[in-house]
């Protein structure tokens, strides 16, 4: 869903002679002038890119509880002091800290050669060299039917399909079973390890890294690798010629204690309700394969830029908008946890929240989770934002982005503006999400739709909270 900016800003002039705003509308005339004058500075604005070449570029990647984060939140506390923010904090907490250490994996039958393989978040390290055949399982749900010690002395692969490509990344769930929970099952089996087929939509030799889930709150003792999709389909096919199968492997990724993580937080402080906070933000960090660009440095950047615009008006709107760069979110979203239990007394004052982290393709939709009775600014707001190719989506969708999620289950209103995401999990978790896979004149039609979203709803008087 390309977007030309040429035509986008021809089609947001063409705006200004759509009837009048109706005397019972949510938005008065000169708040509508205002959103659709942010959109139109956002669409001419390097500020976006400037950003995320910026952390991507002199930061790298950004492990959770790493040095590189730590680097990153100082970048991130400086550019907000640069960009004029009204307050600037880091918010610190603690966290434990996997690395990802050294990896060897290669088949060793019927012949030798090297695999392209990652270690999964929270893995355990190999003591020595493991040297085993394969069990091969078709699915995840082939691994969780066997008994218990069946694979000792085994390494199970847990193969499946590539992910289905969808708009909204709908094949993400499904396909991430294996990665979430199949080391419970191998580890009940007795096996060694475990090797999955990478959670991925891509066909590149390049594996996909992630987290895995804890299971009464412990983690995994034997190594979990993921492997490309042409290595795991080079795999299936091996077994569909009955060959026997065999890897050899050696992994160091471990845990290496509590160390210290944090939140950055950002505010324009309202000018009539300063108590009352729109929240929108990002994750700061990144899995450390690639510079973290598409996930989620793209997210850090739209929600600052868009913030940035809005604080350039004469007037500042009604409600304190607050842009939050949460940390250690792809280890569990640690920062976002942390967000809510210390903002806990405050958060009946957060009005909305949302987040950018689904790349840097064009927003194509705004849903919400709001007061029924506010549903209709929301309505408005999408009529406002529809030149940019927006639609409005549905008014009962739960969420606002994986680190909202932890605010929305206290009660704390969300809505999305739902990013084009068919190629995103091409790139989600590898050494291939990188600066050049930004677009910049789509990620100005992100900041233009942030922009003139989250001024309306700092500047409205509507209440957003659902009714107890």
């Amino acid at each position: 869903m390309k977007l030309l900016v040429n035509a986008t800003l021809g089609a947001l002039l063409s705006v200004m002679s759509m009837p009048s705003i109706a005397a019972d509308s949510p938005i008065s005339k000169q708040q509508k002038e205002t959103a659709q004058q942010l959109m139109e500075t956002a669409l001419k604005s390097d500020l976006a890119y400037d950003i995320v070449e910026s952390l991507t570029t002199e930061i790298g990647p950004r492990l959770g509880g790493s040095e590189a984060e730590k680097r990153a939140r100082d970048w991130g506390a400086n550019l907000g002091k640069e960009l004029g923010f009204d307050k600037v904090a880091i918010e610190e907490f603690t966290m434990p800290f996997w690395d990802r250490g050294h990896l060897h994996i290669a088949l060793t039958s019927p012949y030798n050669q090297e695999l392209y393989g990652s270690a999964l978040g929270g893995a355990a390290p190999s003591e020595k060299e493991i040297n085993a055949p394969i069990v091969y399982f078709r699915d995840i749900h082939a691994l969780t039917a066997i008994k218990d010690g069946s694979l000792k002395g085994k390494v199970a692969f847990v193969d499946g399909e590539p992910m289905v490509k969808s708009q909204t990344g709908a094949g993400y769930g499904p396909s991430n079973q294996k990665r979430r929970i199949g080391w419970q099952h191998a580890q009940r089996g007795g096996a060694s390890a475990l090797v999955i087929r990478s959670v991925g939509s891509d066909s590149h030799r390049f594996p996909h890294t992630g987290m895995m889930s804890k299971k009464d709150d412990k983690w995994t003792t034997i190594p979990v690798i993921a492997i490309s999709n042409p290595d795991a389909d080079h795999l299936r096919r091996l077994h569909n010629l009955g060959k026997p199968l065999s890897i050899s492997l050696h992994s160091g990724s471990d845990w290496q204690g509590e160390v210290t993580s944090g939140n950055v937080v950002l505010d324009i402080i309202g000018s009539e309700k300063p108590e009352e906070i729109v929240l929108i933000g990002g994750h700061l960090d990144s899995w450390d394969l690639g510079t973290g660009a598409v996930d989620d440095g793209a997210g850090i950047a739209i929600t600052t830029a868009a913030a940035k615009l809005i604080a350039n008006l004469p007037k500042r709107p009604k409600r304190t908008i607050r842009v939050v760069m949460f940390g250690a979110e792809e280890v569990g979203l640690l920062g976002a946890y942390a967000y809510a239990e210390k903002h806990e007394a405050n958060l009946h004052n957060h009005v909305v929240a949302t987040e950018s982290d689904f790349g840097a393709r064009n927003v194509w939709r705004l849903t919400s989770d709001v007061n029924p009775e506010a549903t209709v600014l929301v309505d408005e707001i999408a009529k406002i934002i529809a030149p940019l190719g927006i639609i409005r989506g549905g008014s009962d969708v739960k969420g606002g982005g994986p680190d909202i999620i932890p605010m929305a289950n206290k009660g704390v209103p969300t809505i999305r503006l739902q990013q084009e995401g068919t190629d995103y999990f091409d790139l989600h978790h590898t050494p291939d999400d990188t600066l050049d896979k930004i677009d910049p004149e789509e990620l100005k039609q992100n900041v233009a739709a942030y922009a003139a979203t989250i001024f309306l709803f700092a500047d409205t008087h509507i209440d957003l909270k659902k009714k107890n």
